[in-house]
Parts: structure tokens; C-alpha cells; sequence
């Protein structure tokens, strides 16, 4: 996989022909990878599928996650293998809550089933990652809550249908421009978003350590 130096050079040229495409990098854990806007994933990814000396073609893996309580809130990430070098590099997008950007401008209104730009949310520093400051995401209303949109990349890596299928299932990210986006394994009248670290577990509200001055004991 590249190194740190290797990565910076990756950046200034991706940033070259896409100015403002990669916002930072991070190399943790001997874990490469590049943390992009979201809205430019789909040029940078394309750029090292096809330019030569990178040809990253094969993408093994798309997968959410959520940092709630931090913000940005939201990441997706994509692994990208190049099978002739045996290297592996880690594309990184991360995503505010439109729901807590909402909140905090009570004078934000977006039509319903519409995507529109929503307004952005500070990054915070997280261990493993770099500060991180991303432009608005877009966002779409779905059963009264807004949820955050990013594109799909199916067009460039056609196995990518069925995992953002997943993220969208379990994290409440829509993939604008996918084929059939849908759920994939909870049912299709499933409400919520149940691997979002908020998500109520047995019925009960998620608790966090962070809660044992308020409410202690909260295991018992």
C-alpha cells in the first residue's frame, strides 16, 4: 500500500485535476487512505481505477459507519485493491448529519423528496483520523427525517450494487444515481436505521459510558 509521502503525492495530483477532491489523509494502524469530499468520490475513485501507476480496479469492499456523537457523523468507505501490486488503498468520504445541520438553522426548509444542499457541520478530531471539514451534503426527506446523499458509484464498479444496497439499509444513506436503491436485508416497511449508534436496541434507547454521571449503573 502507499506510504504517508506516497499518499501526500496521491493528493496534489488527484488536487490537481480536481481541485478540492481529496481534503486530507490519514495513515493509521499502516492503513492508507484518503479522506475525500463526498460529492467528488466519484472522480477520485475513477482517477485511481484508470490513471496508470495507480489502477486500483478492483474494489473489494463498501461499508458505513457511524461516529455519533462526533460530527462529522457519517463515513463510507471504499477499499480498493490493486491485484497485480497486491496494494491496498482506502477511500474515505465523511458525511454530516442533515438532521443535526437542520437543527441548528431553524430557518432551513428543503421541498420533500427533493435533494438540496443542507448546511454543513465542523469536524472534530478523532483518533486514527484527521480533522476534516467537508462541504454541505446533500440531503433527502424520507418518512419525515432527512437523510444524507452521496453518489453511487455503481456505474464504475459494478459491485458496489448490492453493498451500498446495504449501506443505505442499515445506515440511512441514499446513494443518488444507484439502480435499485432498496433495502437488501431488513424488510421493505422496516423503519429506521438499526446499525446508527443511536438506534434503540430491545426497545430501549442506546446508552452510552459517557452517561454514568447522569444515570448510574445504567447497566444493572
Amino acid at each position: 500500500m502507499p506510504d504517508a509521502p506516497g499518499l501526500e503525492l496521491i493528493l496534489a495530483e488527484i488536487n490537481r485535476e480536481t481541485p478540492g477532491a481529496v481534503l486530507d489523509t490519514s495513515f493509521d494502524r499502516e492503513q492508507a487512505a484518503l479522506i475525500v469530499d463526498p460529492a467528488k468520490v466519484v472522480e477520485v475513485l475513477t482517477w485511481l481505477k484508470e490513471t496508470p501507476g495507480q489502477e486500483y480496479t478492483f474494489l473489494s469492499s463498501v461499508h458505513g459507519a457511524d461516529h455519533f456523537p462526533l460530527t462529522p457523523r457519517f463515513a463510507v468507505h471504499y477499499e480498493l485493491l490493486n491485484r497485480d501490486r497486491y496494494e491496498r488503498l482506502r477511500v474515505k468520504v465523511v458525511i454530516p448529519d442533515p438532521e443535526a445541520a437542520a437543527a441548528d438553522a431553524p430557518n432551513f426548509a428543503s421541498d420533500a423528496g427533493s435533494v438540496g444542499g443542507t448546511p454543513g457541520t465542523p469536524g472534530e478530531v478523532r483518533p486514527g483520523m484527521p480533522p476534516t471539514n467537508p462541504a454541505p451534503t446533500p440531503s433527502v426527506e424520507m418518512d419525515g427525517q432527512l437523510l444524507p446523499v452521496v453518489p453511487s458509484v455503481v456505474d464504475l464498479f459494478p459491485t458496489a450494487d448490492f453493498q451500498e444496497r446495504e449501506v443505505y439499509d442499515f445506515f440511512g444513506i441514499v446513494f443518488e444515481g444507484h439502480p435499485d436503491l432498496r433495502r437488501i436485508l431488513m424488510p421493505e416497511d422496516y423503519l429506521g436505521w438499526p446499525q446508527r449508534r443511536d438506534f434503540p436496541v430491545g426497545g430501549e434507547p442506546v446508552i452510552f459510558t459517557r452517561d454514568e454521571v447522569t444515570n448510574p449503573g445504567w447497566w444493572q
